[in-house]
């Protein structure tokens, strides 16, 4: 019987969109997850501005599937389903690409036979399967991320490239064209990786039109697929909001016309344009030129979901980040000006310039600002040479190693710096021997990265820095860009991954195989490894059979079609390594980005499926096609999908699991409620799904999140003093001329005599800030020391500094007991003021402000902190005046100093107590859910360091029963099998002893023994340079094992005392190294 292939090919097609469809609905995350989730969640759902470089269409599409949603807390289930349906419409798309292309390259004059179309469909079964049970790709399909959509849109402007170029020949085959210009301009509106198929599509053109091929034709047709990519993703919408941009200063400034009339006029005009093109083009039957002008419309018609940035930025909405309410405002969103970059990823400054000298002096970009009054635009920053170019000697080719936040890693893992003396220090004694012995220290290992970083900038006066080599910054490129953070994410998808945790050179996150002699080559001793590395979920082994295959099938299409190979081939390069080498990654993401690469494992799962008929090509001679090639069919399908399925589900599945929005609410509730209370955040990660909690669920609105970063922009300070939700404004006596963009980005601590060791009440410090009086700016001081104000700009005269870094903050007590800040028993123990030090280098906008609502609150309103950080900054310089409540830490005029950077103020039990006792779980100790490498630091890490702090002092205090209660609730909610980082149970540990657990105790300490045990064994069974490479998890696990031991010994448990001694000491005296 027949098998007819379109009936088929569309009905199979439609058979894997479902089953990816029911794999990531019964899989799909049921609320906020950690990262950026929560934010893009409170952002579509209610059309607002999520962070550069913005995602309109996906908001707006989103804004649509929460309309489904019944209760406020299904919302992000709704939305999340967002990326369910764009991942299963992914793989439809996927099926039919390589059915369509397996079928081109086994055909013969069209036709094929029945026996070829069954392994054609198996081909696209195979692949597309592999690609649903992926790694990367289920990650990004089961949680609210811009990814999955992206995935859709590059997956459907591949296929209809094909039809595009299947029908170029029919009459009305340029309709694939539209549609995909189309797409492309609403790429635009959701992330850039759709863009990255146009190089594809216009090479697919080029081989169909081109039926013979030379050199040069080649060259010219890559040359110009990747000049169109460049036209289109970097020049399009840049150059028409620039043109929108000039238009509205051009018309509003010079014919007094009313804000966005220039914006209007523009936009009519460009209508004009293309209606007029199209007229002109046929009536005359061009009809090339026609089509041209109808893709270039259509193009642009896909851009206007930007539309939404600026109209939904004038409304005014609670998350408005960046404020994109005009042309200008929006182009730089579009380019993420306010994130830290290089400046090429072919040509420009290595990290090296931070030790360099200062270069030339540069003009910064004009900032134009509505001024109400004049009904015009103004520039408000003197923006001439208000930048300065960096040193020209530490400017060179491929800036690889760019970013000078990251020296210490850059020096740790790619080799230090090289100096010299300068020349006139040449002849000193002493600096040259202190320079052999920082080279020599940092080469014997005495010297670590920070201490090399720290000399370089000691030195500064008597030292000349060389930049990076141009070979160091190839290494660089080579083994981390391409290596680390491409290669091993592809071993990842196609053989196995070693563990969740994310790889540092430090052992974790690497790929494995499952072929033990072969992970024992790379990775040392894989039959004593511990159990918690077994055990771990994420501990996924293929055995190399989908990388295999994917082999097979690129060497199966290379041979059949080289046209056809290239075509995919460029697609797997543009969506692999030219991400990796255009966006230039620094040393250590703050997380691993796999998720961004998508794209390139898509195109080797379309090898996957090819591979399958590449084998069966190899065996069709073995016996009779049914047997043969149903027998592969089931073969290759248990070799992959199915084996990736089986590997993948237990760390894909994140149905049930409500951690984040538990940590979330835990934030929050740490707040005092209904006391206008102002939260002060650092991060995404600690931000977002607070975001979330607040917008979708109207929880403890109460509450006024402030990230204390985003106080570094002036449309974030803006919207701080606009009441949002049930939160008043931020206290402040800023007015917005006085931190808009170029004003008191930073001021400087500039001592002057008399004024140096006076100290200043805050309120009278930031009047100084505030205040415009000649005498606050460096200009005042440049000329006071006779210094030639013509040598220096405006913008460096303009520049407001501080005389004094000696601050006291007065302690209304009358409002701090009013407020509730303090209780009224504890009103002895307030303090008259609070003195604090500040930098004696500077300030930047973001601590100002920390500072001005600090002098304005005057005790009304309590200031908590999320923590996380050793920065003391971010506690406002008053890490001795903080108390605990919940997971926050809360500003009180009451010192409490600090034995340590991270045991931080002091604890009212009776207050956290209840708050602990009183927050929502989330599912968190459930043995069903996957304990994700964010929910056990963000969640886990966080609450057992919180709250062990809580059982210390409820013991001291000698609460035994709330002790009691409190230990149990954690070992039942944050249950030590599940989230590791053992070092923060030991309180709980201390805690079952204290309160007269000591079988409970015992069981713990046993528990704990044989992780640390686990892990001294594996240790143990290595070579000896293997363990010189883990000499730090070995002192780690000694000293935890030490340290429960300790523990042991302080609470006199001599049942057990001497025989755990003598184990411990038997275990390390395996070590032949610790003789050393």
């Amino acid at each position: 019987m027949a098998i007819n292939y379109n009936k088929w090919n569309v009905l199979m097609g439609w058979g894997v969109f479902l089953l990816s469809l029911l794999v990531y609905s019964l899989t799909v995350e049921p609320t906020v997850s950690f990262w950026d989730s929560g934010e893009y969640i409170a952002s579509s759902a209610k059309l607002q501005i999520a962070h550069p470089p913005g995602a309109p269409l996906f908001q707006m599409i989103g804004a649509f599937f929460a309309q489904f949603a019944l209760e406020a807390d299904q919302v992000a289930k709704m939305v999340n389903y967002m990326s369910v349906l764009s991942s299963a419409s992914t793989i439809l798309f996927l099926f039919w690409t390589i059915t369509n292309l397996t079928k081109k390259l086994v055909a013969k004059n069209g036709a094929i036979a029945d026996n070829k179309v069954f392994m054609v469909l198996t081909s696209g079964l195979v692949g597309s399967l592999t690609y649903t049970f992926s790694d990367s790709f289920w990650f990004n399909a089961v949680e609210t991320e811009v990814y999955a959509m992206a995935s859709l849109i590059m997956a459907s402007l591949i296929y209809l490239g094909i039809r595009w170029t299947d029908d170029l020949d029919k009459p009305r085959g340029n309709r694939w064209l539209l549609l995909i210009t189309f797409i492309i301009g609403l790429t635009f509106g959701v992330q850039f990786m759709g863009f990255l198929a146009i190089p594809t599509i216009v090479l697919m053109y080029f081989f169909k039109k081109q039926k013979s091929m030379s050199p040069k034709k080649f060259i010219v047709a890559n040359i110009v697929a990747i000049g169109i990519l460049l036209l289109i993703f970097k020049f399009s919408l840049t150059y028409v909001l620039k043109l929108f941009g000039w238009s509205e200063v051009f018309f509003v400034n010079n014919f007094g016309l009313p804000f966005n009339s220039g914006t209007i006029l523009m936009g009519l005009f460009l209508v004009t344009i293309f209606w007029m093109g199209l007229r002109y083009t046929k009536n005359k039957g061009f009809v090339n030129a026609n089509t041209s002008i109808l893709a270039l419309a259509f193009l642009f018609m896909g851009f206007s979901t930007w539309l939404m940035m600026p109209i939904r930025a004038n409304s005014h909405v609670v998350i408005n980040e960046n404020d994109p309410s005009d042309a200008r405002a929006l182009l730089a969103y579009y380019n993420r000006e306010q994130y830290p970059s290089a400046e090429s990823p072919f040509y420009g400054a290595y990290y090296s310039s931070r030790f360099g000298d200062f270069g030339e002096p540069m003009d910064d970009k004009p900032k134009y600002e509505k001024d109400e009054a004049l009904g015009r635009y103004v520039v408000v920053n003197k923006y001439k040479d208000a930048n300065q170019k960096p040193d020209k000697r530490h400017v060179g080719l491929l800036p690889r190693l760019w970013s000078d936040q990251h020296a210490e890693n850059y020096i740790a893992y790619f080799g230090p710096l090289d100096f010299e003396v300068k020349p006139k220090f040449k002849g000193n004694k002493e600096i040259a021997q202190t320079i052999a012995q920082i080279k020599t220290g940092f080469q014997n290992g005495d010297l670590d990265a920070s201490d090399y970083v720290r000399a370089l900038e000691t030195l500064d006066e008597y030292i000349t820095v060389h930049p990076p080599t141009l070979w160091q910054n190839l290494e660089y490129m080579l083994s981390y860009q391409f290596g680390y953070m491409y290669f091993r994410y592809l071993m990842w998808n196609f053989t196995g991954r070693q563990n969740d945790l994310q790889g540092r050179y430090d052992g974790n996150g690497e790929w494995l195989s499952g072929i033990q002699f072969l992970d024992e080559a790379r990775l040392g001793n894989q039959k004593y490894l511990p159990q918690d590395d077994l055990k771990n979920k994420a501990r996924n082994t293929y055995y190399f059979l989908p990388l295999i295959l994917g082999l097979l099938g690129l060497v199966f299409q290379l041979s059949k079609n080289p046209k056809q190979f290239w075509v995919f081939f460029v697609f797997f390069l543009f969506t692999g390594l030219a991400i990796q080498f255009y966006t230039n990654p620094t040393i250590f993401q703050p997380r691993e980005r796999d998720y961004s690469l998508v794209g390139s494992f898509y195109v080797f799962s379309l090898w996957i499926g090819m591979g399958v008929y590449s084998l069966y090509e190899m065996v069709k001679s073995l016996g009779r096609y049914r047997i043969v090639s149903r027998g592969l069919a089931v073969i290759c399908l248990a070799c992959a999908p199915v084996l990736m399925a089986f590997q993948n589900w237990d760390d894909h599945d994140r149905s049930n699991k409500f951690t984040a929005r538990a940590a979330a609410k835990a934030y929050l509730d740490s707040v005092q409620e209904n006391a206008g209370g102002i939260l002060f955040t650092i991060g995404d990660i600690d931000t977002f799904p607070l975001w979330y909690a607040q917008d979708i669920e109207n929880y403890r609105t109460d509450v006024r999140v402030v990230v204390s970063g985003y106080l570094s922009t002036d449309w974030y300070i803006d919207q701080m003093k606009r009441k949002a939700y049930e939160s008043d404004a931020i206290p402040s006596q800023m007015t917005h001329d006085k931190y808009h963009y170029g004003a008191r980005d930073v001021v400087y601590y500039r001592p002057i005599q008399g004024l140096k060791d006076k100290r200043w009440e805050i309120k009278d410090f930031m009047n100084w800030i505030a205040s415009d009086h000649p005498r606050t700016k460096l200009g005042y001081l440049f000329e006071s020391n006779g210094a030639d104000l013509s040598q220096y700009s405006d913008y460096a005269k303009e520049l407001v500094y501080y005389p004094t870094n000696k601050i006291r903050i007065p302690v209304n007590k009358e409002n701090v007991l009013s407020s509730g800040l303090v209780k009224a028993e504890d009103a002895d123990l307030i303090v008259d003021y609070i003195d604090i030090d500040l930098p004696e280098t500077g300030l930047t906008k973001n601590r100002i402000m920390m500072l001005d609502i600090l002098a304005n609150n005057d005790w009304q309103r309590p200031i908590y902190f999320s923590g996380g950080s050793y920065d003391d900054a971010e506690y406002i310089w008053m890490k001795d005046y903080l108390q605990l409540e919940g997971l926050a830490y809360k500003l009180i005029p009451i010192k409490t100093p600090n034995n340590n950077s991270i045991e931080l103020g002091r604890i009212d039990t009776e207050l956290m107590y209840q708050k602990v006792m009183d927050w929502e779980w989330g599912n968190s100790g459930s043995p069903e859910i996957y304990h994700d490498p964010e929910t056990r630091k963000h969640f886990g890490v966080i609450v057992r360091s919180t709250v062990g702090r809580l059982t210390e002092q409820l013991i001291q205090e000698g609460k035994i029963d709330k002790a009691r209660n409190i230990v149990e609730l954690i070992m039942e909610k944050v249950p030590v099998e599940f989230y590791g980082h053992y070092v923060f149970v030991e309180p709980y540990l201390d805690g079952y002893y204290k309160i007269g657990e000591t079988t409970k105790a015992r069981e713990l300490f046993g528990f704990l023994k044989s992780k640390y045990q686990d892990k001294l064994k594996y240790i143990g069974s290595l070579t000896l340079d293997r363990q010189y490479d883990n000499v730090e998890g070995l002192l780690r696990a000694i000293e935890g094992y030490k340290r429960i031991l300790g523990i042991v010994e302080s609470n006199q448990d001599n049942g057990i005392l001497e025989k755990e001694v003598e184990e411990f000491n038997a275990v390390l005296s395996k070590f032949e190294l610790l003789e050393y």
